[in-house]
């Protein structure tokens, strides 16, 4: 595993400009021989928008495999990129939102989903003016790949947090708006969890709802990032503050929210996010399914 270690990190340490050549290869073995999560891909990107064509389907779907390879390589790249570079290729704005939480002494919970490349905000612990950033991340099979990321989103100052650990954390935490939790927030429950669902992309959704309980117990502030594939390489995430329609947040309310925002998102980009991911495969085990429109 040191060899592999080693073997990655030099790889890391390539100009970006190179790495991308390794992924127009990724890109080619992927989309033209190995067809990977093609049916997969394909029928997600259908379901998700049943009024497009299968001409418009296919270009969809040929540029998001452009994108998945570029990701690849960016994750390699993560292991050793700078604080500069980190900062210069993600854009972060509308970052009022930020001091506004502080400025009311309440701890922040960021919502995003899988966009590319929500992997590259580390270097945003840098740029908020909350002391703790937090990323959450959910464990995986392989120590491996487990130890590497949880370096990776540990750079720049980053306190990365278990999602089983998180929600403890939080509640056990002062909330004086020096904290902020970072959640990829489209996350697919696991079978035995799946109690909530709702109408996404034109279909019956199970719902990640864990940060729903917060907030309907606490008063935090919730951010939806909103990420956007400038060119190759660079990046821009714009942050915008969610707020309860009454005095408070009812039950399900944010997450309805959030997932209305990433909708508007992946409809104005919609080769930009994780298609190959079976987001859809528990659907028959939804508990309660919420059928008011997001």
């Amino acid at each position: 595993m040191n060899f592999l270690i080693k073997i990655l990190y030099f790889i890391s340490k390539l100009p970006l400009k190179v790495l991308y050549i390794f992924s127009d290869v990724i890109f080619f073995l992927n989309y033209y021989l190995v067809g990977y999560r093609k049916n997969v891909i394909t029928q997600n990107l259908r379901n998700s928008f049943p009024e497009k064509s299968e001409e418009e389907i296919a270009i969809i779907r040929k540029k998001f495999y452009e994108n998945f390879s570029d990701y690849l390589v960016e994750t390699i790249k993560s292991f050793s990129i700078s604080e500069t570079e980190a900062r210069v290729r993600m854009q972060h704005i509308n970052q009022d939102v930020f001091h506004e939480a502080k400025a009311e002494g309440k701890n922040i919970i960021m919502l995003a989903g899988h966009v590319f490349n929500w992997e590259w905000m580390n270097a945003f612990a840098r740029i908020i003016p909350q002391k703790h950033c937090h990323p959450v991340y959910r464990k995986v099979n392989s120590d491996f790949w487990e130890n590497q990321m949880k370096k990776v989103r540990n750079k720049f100052g980053n306190e990365a947090l278990e999602a089983n650990e998180v929600i403890k954390n939080i509640f056990r935490s002062k909330n004086d708006g020096e904290s902020a939790y970072m959640f990829v927030a489209d996350q697919t429950p696991h079978v035995a969890h799946v109690n909530y669902g709702l109408e996404f992309l034109n279909q019956k959704t199970p719902a990640f709802i864990g940060y729903d309980k917060l907030a309907t117990r606490m008063d935090l502030a919730f951010i939806y990032c909103e990420m956007k594939k400038v060119k190759r390489g660079y990046y821009q995430v714009n942050y915008h503050r969610i707020y309860p329609d009454g005095e408070k947040f009812t039950e399900h309310e944010v997450v309805r929210k959030f997932h209305k925002l990433l909708e508007n998102t992946l409809h104005k980009h919609p080769d930009n996010y994780l298609w190959s991911h079976r987001k859809w495969k528990y659907q028959d085990s939804i508990k309660t399914f919420d059928a008011e429109k997001i």
